[in-house]
């Protein structure tokens, strides 16, 4: 599978992934835990990844977790 990635960032939507997190007051942890509820696993850690934009993100993930931070995919990739 090719990914798309813009220099050296992986993903070009961890920054505003964060910028929602911090805002609903939720811990990378917290976020983690929510998502499971949406059956998408990833584990603190690689949140931390994903927001510095050093890992890759899932059209699966990116849309769970537009739902646990009540955000659109529009407001994600910065539209």
């Amino acid at each position: 599978m090719s990914r798309i990635i813009d220099g050296n960032r992986n993903n070009i939507t961890g920054e505003r992934i964060k910028n929602a997190r911090v805002k609903m007051r939720l811990s990378q942890k917290k976020l983690s835990e929510k998502l499971e509820l949406e059956a998408v696993y990833i584990c603190r850690g690689s949140i931390s990844r994903v927001e510095s934009g050093e890992r890759t993100v899932t059209d699966i993930e990116l849309d769970a977790i537009s739902k646990v931070l009540n955000v659109s995919l529009n407001d994600l990739f910065g539209r």
